[in-house]
């Protein structure tokens, strides 16, 4: 079994609320089109901070988490070092020259 939580937006109350949500918008720019244009540029405007929020998931801001983050972080650069092969300078210098 898996530990997950399913998605309240795939339960039946959550479609119910996609549907609901759904056919108000729809009947919203229906009546209002001419509203909704006409604020459009603020609409998408005010919509950046909401994605930046909801996106970027409060920026985990959990002191322990961070702690772990930054030790995993060192550990991915020193893995990265070692893996990185040296250059052979002597063999690009030729190249250049010839």
């Amino acid at each position: 079994m898996s530990n997950k939580k399913a998605s309240f937006w795939l339960s039946p109350k959550g479609l119910a609320a996609l549907g609901l949500i759904g056919a108000a918008s729809y009947f919203l720019l229906m009546e209002h089109s001419e509203h909704v244009w006409q604020y459009l540029p603020f609409l998408i405007l005010l919509a950046c901070p909401f994605m930046h929020m909801f996106m970027h998931k409060g920026h985990g801001h959990d002191h322990h988490k961070s702690n772990e983050d930054g030790d995993e972080y060192q550990r991915g650069l020193k893995d990265g070092r070692d893996t990185v092969q040296p250059v052979d300078d002597k063999h690009t210098k030729k190249d250049h020259h010839q």
